[in-house]
């Protein structure tokens, strides 16, 4: 059997092995209930093990981990051409991984109940593996985390889906992080923070707010069906159909490989001159002199309060690898919004994507949602300044396929959360503003399987789209 139709089959499969939906949703709460979290926002001069240099960044004293430097960016992108802002430097590539493993013929997810400062209600659903290089290899002098051995001695017979893919551009200068998912065939122990869900189960658990971290929904997000023929498609959709009552709006989306508006060559011309036209150029800046911002003894802001600020906290977590420890956070000045606007054309549904600049991307662009408002307060937007903003807020209930509130990674983000919305308008117009494009979900699939051409907010909404 392909992992193609493994993926399809768990995807699509009622079947109830372990803990039915609204088990594993009562399972984590008693997570929840049962670990001790203590998040206390302190100084820079209280930031154990930091080392705060005004004339440079603010490090860890080990040279691990990751840092908060200044940077300065130019561009002939858009109407901004240049700023200056602080922005988290982790080079390193950490594990972002499943294990998953076949019971009655599907294919099932180890998913964890863990726990990051900067979640929302504490306990989110991860995969099995999350982990940066510092923190696997033990710099902190703390427990290697639970089935790393899998990952690092996986064979590649047993590797199912293995990607690097990009962090959030806006906070990040040029983070990846490796998306993998492995297939065990012998029988491991299941630890009591960790439970087995189908990937069905999975995508229904992301409908509820903050539940499933992002980190989750970044791996999800990779994972491909196959391509097939209409008339297989169909053929599909009448055998899921006879033991599912719901309506089907992606599957031909995810799994036709014709009828699509935009031919592939035409997507890659497009994405191919604007990364050729186009400059981004990054360049680090003292901390303590960053143009628009201050630097206080209890956060780094912007004049303005607007965009984010970086705060220093004292963390303690009681099942932790390492139980307390102190960390700079990024918190945002506001919620966000990320929406894909779809509508059906050729009876496959289209989404509209952007190529959108972030100062912390690889190569100049990425594919974003239709909408994606996070470092500025979108509810201030001017009515018609931001392509199809007014549009999205506003859709009508009933045209809301996904329209839920969802974390940013906890590890580095304290406590935010940004609307995900997709919206299905069937009137809107063929035309598209200039950087905008209609793709299948099945497109932006093929484009997953290579490093940084979806960002973050993309693969955070495509793992929300059910296939049954």
């Amino acid at each position: 059997m392909s992992k193609e139709f493994l993926f399809l089959k768990s995807a699509v499969s009622t079947q109830v092995k372990f803990m039915s939906v609204e088990q594993i949703r009562t399972w984590a709460k008693k997570w929840n209930e049962k670990v001790n979290v203590s998040i206390e926002k302190v100084t820079f001069n209280q930031l154990d093990k930091w080392i705060l240099n005004r004339e440079d960044a603010l490090r860890h004293e080990s040279g691990k981990f990751f840092s908060i430097d200044g940077i300065s960016v130019s561009t002939n992108w858009g109407n901004r051409h240049y700023w200056e802002q602080p922005i988290i430097n982790q080079p390193e590539v950490g594990y972002l991984g499943f294990l998953t493993k076949e019971f009655d013929g599907v294919l099932h997810f180890l998913l964890q109940a863990k726990i990051e400062p900067g979640n929302i209600n504490h306990v989110q659903l991860s995969p099995t593996l999350q982990a940066t290089r510092s923190n696997y290899s033990q710099v902190h002098k703390g427990r290697k985390p639970a089935y790393l051995e899998y990952f690092q001695n996986a064979k590649p017979e047993a590797v199912l889906l293995d990607q690097l893919q990009s962090e959030q551009g806006g906070r990040f200068l040029k983070k990846r992080n490796r998306n993998i998912i492995i297939k065990v065939e012998e029988e491991i122990g299941v630890k009591e923070e960790f439970c087995w869900v189908t990937l069905r189960q999975l995508k229904e658990l992301m409908k509820e707010d903050n539940l499933v971290n992002m980190d989750t929904r970044t791996v999800i997000s990779g994972i491909s069906y196959g391509s097939y023929d209409l008339k297989t498609i169909d053929f599909y959709e009448y055998l899921i159909s006879r033991s599912d009552s719901n309506d089907l709006p992606f599957l031909n989306s995810f799994l036709a490989n014709v009828d699509s508006y935009n031919p592939l060559d035409k997507i890659i011309s497009l994405i191919t001159d604007r990364k050729s036209k186009f400059d981004l150029e990054v360049r680090k800046v003292p901390l303590g002199i960053i143009k628009d911002w201050v630097l206080s003894d209890e956060k780094i802001y912007h004049k303005d309060s607007r965009f984010f600020s970086v705060i220093p906290v004292k963390v303690t977590i009681s099942n932790r690898e390492v139980s307390q420890w102190c960390q700079p956070m990024v918190e945002p000045a506001q919620s966000g919004l990320c929406a894909f606007v779809c509508k059906k054309i050729n009876n496959v549904m289209h989404f509209i994507v952007q190529l959108k600049l972030e100062c912390g991307n690889h190569d100049v662009v990425e594919l974003a949602p239709t909408v994606q408002c996070l470092t500025g307060n979108y509810r201030e937007t001017g009515e018609g300044k931001l392509p199809f903003l007014d549009e999205v807020l506003r859709s009508e209930p009933q045209n809301r396929l996904v329209d839920s509130l969802q974390s940013e990674e906890g590890g580095r983000f304290y406590k935010e959360e940004n609307r995900n919305m997709i919206v299905h308008l069937q009137d809107i117009d063929l035309d598209l503003p200039e950087n905008y494009m209609w793709m299948t979900v099945n497109q932006m699939l093929t484009f997953l399987r290579f490093n940084n051409f979806l960002n973050i907010q993309s693969r955070s909404l495509i793992a929300s789209l059910t296939l049954a």
